[in-house]
């Protein structure tokens, strides 16, 4: 199969190391200095050599702040039988655009990133698969995914937006708050370094995905969550009740079997 990965970043560069052993790829990126370490490829700056390639299958991996601009880009170029594909972790406003392109897709998020994830070892790490969709996308994701040994979900858009605001949401901002009390240690325990390295991490991502993902319409009850849990925290501390504190941690134990 031709395939056409758009963005030469983190995401667009594993997809090309794992797809270009048995298909046709090349990637396309504006900036032709993201392209030099792009191996077993055809590599593409331009429109022209995009419409020449006449790909079967386009997998748009640009930042999300670009993912419905990098397709408005090349859609004038893409044969009208190509299959669009995103793996954008932030979903907002795809649909609309898929129901309007008059392109077949399929919407897939790996659940994982480069910055934490092994990359030769998926087993633990999971994907989801959007159920609206063209059929045939899908089965070609789901067989991709299961190479890779990655546990499978299918959701709606809107089961993914859901999903998204707990599992993302909730780590960002406790590993922002973290964050900014953290004051410098010279001897550092191993659970400090811990969260330092997560900290380190996801504060390395992208400010317009941290952006998008706190700004889902869903997030603001998850932080609520969060701050409830603080002041419940803060009083049991502050009235030093060791009763309370013991049914707390019990509590939050049971949360994590």
């Amino acid at each position: 199969m031709r395939i056409l990965i758009m963005g030469a970043g983190k995401m667009g560069s594993f997809f090309t190391d794992v797809l270009s052993f048995e298909h046709e790829v090349a990637v396309y990126d504006v900036d032709p200095k993201r392209l030099r370490f792009m191996y077993n490829c055809q590599r593409f700056t331009s429109l022209d050599e995009i419409k020449e390639f006449k790909p079967e299958l386009v997998i748009n991996a640009a930042t999300v702040k670009y993912t419905l601009d990098a397709f408005n880009q090349v859609l004038p170029v893409l044969p009208k039988d190509c299959i669009i594909s995103d793996i954008a972790s932030v979903k907002t406003g795809l649909k609309e655009f898929y129901d309007k392109c008059g392109f077949r897709y399929v919407s897939t998020h790996p659940m994982f990133g480069p910055t934490f994830a092994n990359l030769d070892k998926l087993s633990t790490e999971n994907a989801i698969i959007i159920k609206e969709g063209d059929h045939l996308g899908k089965i070609f994701f789901k067989d991709l995914y299961q190479r890779l040994s990655l546990n499978i979900f299918e959701y709606t858009f809107e089961e993914h937006d859901d999903t998204v605001a707990y599992s993302l949401s909730i780590p960002f901002v406790s590993t922002f708050a973290f964050a900014a009390v953290m004051k410098h240690q010279d001897a550092p325990g191993t659970t400090f370094k811990r969260h330092m390295a997560i900290a380190k991490g996801v504060l390395s991502e992208d400010d317009f995905l941290l952006q998008e993902i706190l700004f889902n319409p869903r997030t603001p009850k998850q932080v609520e969550g969060i701050r409830t849990e603080l002041n419940e925290l803060l009083d049991i501390i502050n009235k030093k009740d060791a009763e309370r504190m013991h049914a707390y941690l019990e509590k939050i134990r049971a949360n994590i079997k």
